[in-house]
């Protein structure tokens, strides 16, 4: 399965609008976890996921502000879903 978030042409404003909104989601949802569960080990790693999202979102926002030209953006989801074994 297939997901398409995004394709075409952006201006570096909607385009940094868009990939802010959809990073802070992803930091929402490591916080939460974080906030859920008591393994040091996995919050740790939840930290850093954060650390680099945080700092991929910095890096694309000084890349972008240094255009005012259309920028392109492609962003899929791949889902493999495993298929149930059959009984018998």
């Amino acid at each position: 399965m297939k997901i398409t978030l995004l394709k075409g042409s952006f201006s570096p404003k909607d385009l940094q609008d868009i990939i802010t909104q959809m990073i802070h989601a992803k930091i929402k949802y490591h916080e939460k976890k974080i906030a859920d569960d008591d393994n040091e080990e996995t919050v740790k790693m939840r930290e850093k996921r954060i650390i680099s999202l945080q700092k991929d979102l910095y890096e694309l926002r000084e890349a972008l502000s240094e255009t005012k030209k259309l920028v392109n953006a492609e962003a899929e989801i791949h889902i493999s879903i495993p298929v149930a074994a059959s009984k018998i």
